[in-house]
């Protein structure tokens, strides 16, 4: 009897110690874990979905649109609610065209409450997994850019990433005026997870359109040129600007070898970059309008100045010579320009002196960025006067021991064909429903030296070295540049160029400059005959193409 009172006792004492511990538990789950429960609670039946708010589209000057947004559905799910994982992967992968294996081991991970089963799929395919109703799997409306001309313009536009911001190109350096305004959505779901109710909504907002200067049809030929002249002549790369002398406006801007912009992820970063803008190169002969303007700005010379010229130039420890093998000859401004002597810009250089040619260098904007409305521009390599050595008087005037950008080099060439009026080029026409603010200018050169200088270049392309940039119908005033490359172990290669042609059409009143630069072609270097015809095919486009008329119409009979 006593063993039987003691197990009862015993039992009781149990009861009342469990009793007492759920007591206990109740307690502080209700008095002190009260607030997380009702929040883990929430959580299970309350949800904010964040709307980013859709980007603006980015149109050429025409309308042509060169990056929209493609509306997609992004499928994610809460693996807690997903009852049978294999069956719905096997669904959604099915659907989705996704790998059945990765999907269901997303889908089996319980100990998370929300994962992404695709980003940004096609809307018809996920409306078949919708109507399959499976509880745990949500859907989402979200924005997926996209560049309907697909290589057209792709270094410019550059692109945005999964989560729709700005990752290259205009798409960065636009990116506050292109992300819309994120809004935002608060819903109750019931326990399947279905929205039964909108608590809190917050509208986006649209980001703005931009309209750039950039012409779809020029910017394409442009295009389409390069890889020709690439594919001829064995060449690494190739770049072209076309601007408009009297706006600043950047109506191409081509790098090749290009890009197709929906498919960066697998794009080579090499592939990606502006050239035009972030690159360097030696522009050899084609800086030579700089030191010919300068001494004509200075009023040292003029275009019948006439100097005696031997076919090589001792400065300092280095003797340079010109490009071709000729006798002492005697030579005016117009002929050294026209036959791109090194001896005769050195010559006027000399006269010229270091100080004034560093001043004028920097006058033109070289050494500076043209603050370009693009990310990444460089200012290029210039050396200061106080580091020239004996020989840099020799070297810089001829384009060497310097480095810029195809960009600069366009706007320079711009000030000739805008009578000496310096614009800042733009790819930037309008944002929203605003026009672009007035344009930078600066005057480096009167009318009249501006217009020597141009006459003085319609004889490079008409009796010099530039003769395969002519154009039946139009004067052409140009000048051609040949640069070997500098070599990493030191010097300069014997075997790497950059050949480059840089023009204004039509000469008489400049409508287009439209620079050419070939990297390492390898059948042949000269400027004159590997990027002057490049030159030539692109401004016979666009002249027609903008109905341009011609101001030589005489010459139309020399057509083919």
């Amino acid at each position: 009897m006593k063993l039987a009172n003691r197990r009862i006792r015993l039992v009781l004492a149990v009861f009342a110690f469990a009793f007492v511990a759920m007591f206990l538990r109740a307690a502080w789950i209700q008095g002190v874990q009260a607030g997380n429960y009702e929040r883990l609670a929430a959580g299970q039946h309350r949800a904010t979905i964040v709307d980013p708010g859709g980007r603006g589209a980015i149109f050429d000057r025409t309308g042509v649109q060169l990056a929209i947004g493609r509306q997609t559905t992004t499928v994610y799910a809460n693996p807690r609610q997903i009852r049978d994982p294999e069956a719905t992967a096997a669904l959604v992968a099915r659907v989705l065209k996704l790998d059945p294996q990765q999907v269901q081991l997303e889908l089996s991970d319980r100990s998370r409450g929300f994962v992404y089963v695709a980003r940004k799929a096609d809307p018809k395919r996920v409306k078949i997994i919708k109507k399959a109703g499976i509880v745990g799997l949500g859907f989402v409306n979200e924005e997926q850019r996209f560049y309907p001309l697909k290589q057209v313009a792709a270094q410019v536009v550059g692109y945005a990433g999964t989560d729709n911001h700005g990752l290259s190109g205009l798409e960065l350096g636009l990116e506050d005026k292109l992300s819309g305004k994120p809004g935002s959505e608060t819903v109750i779901r019931d326990p399947s997870g279905q929205a039964i109710d909108v608590v809190n909504s917050t509208a986006a907002h649209q980001g703005q359109n931009v309209t750039l200067t950039i012409d779809d049809r020029i910017q394409a030929q442009a295009e389409s040129v390069l890889r020709r002249t690439i594919d001829q002549w064995h060449a690494k790369a190739a770049t072209a600007v076309v601007l408009d002398p009297h706006t600043g406006g950047v109506l191409a801007m081509a790098v090749e070898h290009g890009y197709d912009a929906n498919q960066f992820p697998i794009v080579p970063k090499d592939w990606q970059r502006n050239r035009t803008v972030t690159d360097t190169y030696e522009p050899g002969s084609t800086f030579k309008i700089v030191t010919v303007s300068a001494v004509l700005a200075e009023g040292l010379v003029t275009p019948r100045t006439a100097f005696t010229l031997p076919y090589e130039i001792h400065v300092a420890d280095r003797v340079i010579k010109d490009a071709h093998p000729r006798g002492t000859e005697r030579l005016t401004v117009d002929q050294i320009l026209s036959y791109s002597s090194n001896v005769g810009t050195i010559t006027l250089a000399e006269k010229l002196g270091a100080a004034r040619l560093s001043e004028w260098i920097s006058r033109f904007g070289f050494g500076h960025k043209t603050g370009i409305d693009f990310p990444g521009e460089t200012r290029g390599i210039v050396p200061p006067l106080a580091r020239w050595s004996g020989s840099t008087i020799g070297t810089l005037p001829i384009g060497h021991g310097i480095a810029i950008t195809p960009v600069q080099m366009a706007a320079a060439y711009g000030t000739v064909a805008n009578d000496g009026l310096w614009l800042q080029p733009h790819l930037v026409d309008r944002i929203g429903s605003k026009g672009r603010p007035t344009v930078v200018s600066r005057r480096i050169l009167t009318r009249r030296v501006a217009r020597q200088v141009r006459k003085m270049m319609e004889d490079v392309v008409i009796e010099g070295t530039g003769q395969e940039a002519q154009l039946p119908g139009y004067t052409v005033a140009g000048k051609t540049g040949t640069a070997a490359k500098p070599d990493p172990s030191g010097g300069y290669s014997n075997t790497k160029y950059v050949a480059s042609f840089v023009g204004m059409v039509p000469a008489t009143d400049p409508r287009l400059v439209i620079l050419v630069t070939i990297d390492e072609p390898a059948a042949a270097i000269w400027g004159g005959v590997v990027a002057a015809p490049a030159f030539q095919q692109i401004a016979g486009f666009d002249l027609q193409y903008l109905e341009i008329p011609p101001d030589a119409p005489e010459t139309l009979a020399s057509l083919p």
